[in-house]
């Protein structure tokens, strides 16, 4: 009974910080802030094409875009959007079997809209367990589902991304040159991370063991405050972190089933910008040989503060791929490469926020 109103108390906290969280995001000032940010992104690349470019090379480029492979981009942006919301659904309705796919979905894509509106991709799970919340669905339940989401797909996203490597080493080594020692030092950060997820669901105690010192330590210097109560809310979260392992432990068919789709997800991402390089009539470089760079791609922009990695995304794209696009679409590329990523994200979910009549 204790430990039922325990959890009452924990999932009221929850719902608290998380409706802070929602307000904070929601806040016109900081909507129209990182708006207007990602508008002046937007302009700034527009009118570097047109300066770098001119009009005309870039009319002579769209004419001789083949749509076809555009049209292909558009179906595996579906197919990546699909995969995010069935497994957000597959662990949602294992606890609440009434969970419909369409409303999962919904959820899905408000996190993509937030993702890519907030720094760091902050905003997108707290506002999917807003929504959840607002259909009946407790807050912890909402966030754990999310977290056995999250290892399994950073597990599923390393392990395919590892495969490739291995298969196209050579190229990617050549490609990358300079840069070969950051892409390794990446993945291995990738690997370690994911190493920690393990230790912590299987053994919490050492992670707290190591965690706890370094908050008090941060606390003497005055980077944290409150470290009581940091140090509680850390605990807390290892905790339901080593739950979420118990749960996958005892549902390896659900884990299974979660991480072909995760794999499945990743190489439709990935594919995004092989078919945007074949849109540009551009040969020799074989899909495999895209994925590992592309994966590369999206571990420095984990690291871009701005809202959808803004600025270091595109600066990133045209440094790794400027080499294997033909002269002058390497911007183009870019644009249409984000519009994919980035933009079409945004208005996607921007549309599932119109309020719809609830019973």
């Amino acid at each position: 009974m204790q430990e039922e109103f325990k959890d009452n108390m924990d999932n009221q906290e929850s719902e608290k910080e998380i409706q802070t969280f929602e307000k904070k995001l929601t806040n016109k000032k900081s909507a129209i802030l990182n708006l207007s940010l990602i508008f002046i992104i937007f302009l700034g690349l527009f009118i570097y094409m047109i300066k770098v470019d001119g009009i005309e090379n870039i009319i002579n480029v769209l004419n001789s875009v083949d749509y076809r492979w555009v049209l292909a981009g558009l179906v595996c942006l579906l197919i990546h959007w699909t995969c995010e919301s069935l497994n957000l659904h597959i662990p949602i309705k294992k606890i609440y079997h009434d969970q419909k796919f369409v409303n999962s979905i919904k959820v899905s894509m408000i996190g993509q809209l937030f993702n890519n509106i907030t720094p760091f991709s902050s905003g997108g799970q707290p506002m999917q367990a807003y929504e959840l919340n607002k259909t009946g669905k407790r807050v912890s339940d909402s966030l754990s589902a999310m977290a056995i989401k999250f290892i399994i797909t950073q597990i599923a996203l390393v392990v395919s991304t590892l495969v490739v490597v291995v298969i196209e080493f050579d190229f990617f080594k050549t490609l990358m040159q300079d840069y070969l020692w950051i892409a390794m030092l990446g993945f291995i950060v990738n690997i370690i991370a994911i190493i920690v997820m393990i230790v912590a669901g299987i053994k919490k105690e050492i992670i707290i063991y190591i965690t706890n010192p370094i908050v008090k330590l941060l606390g003497k210097m005055h980077i944290i405050k409150e470290v009581e109560r940091t140090i509680e809310k850390l605990n807390k979260s290892i905790d339901n972190f080593g739950n979420q392992f118990v749960t996958m432990k005892s549902e390896k068919t659900m884990v299974i089933k979660m991480f072909i789709i995760a794999v499945i997800q990743s190489i439709a991402y990935y594919s995004i910008t092989y078919m945007v390089y074949r849109a540009f009539r551009n040969h020799g470089i074989s899909f495999l040989q895209i994925i590992p760079t592309q994966a590369f791609l999206l571990l420095i922009m984990t690291f871009i503060p701005t809202p959808g990695s803004g600025l270091g995304a595109e600066g990133g794209f045209y440094l790794l791929f400027n080499s294997i696009f033909q002269n002058g679409t390497i911007n183009m590329s870019i644009l249409f490469w984000r519009i994919y990523t980035f933009y079409l994200p945004i208005i996607a979910g921007a549309f599932f926020l119109i309020p719809t009549k609830r019973k």
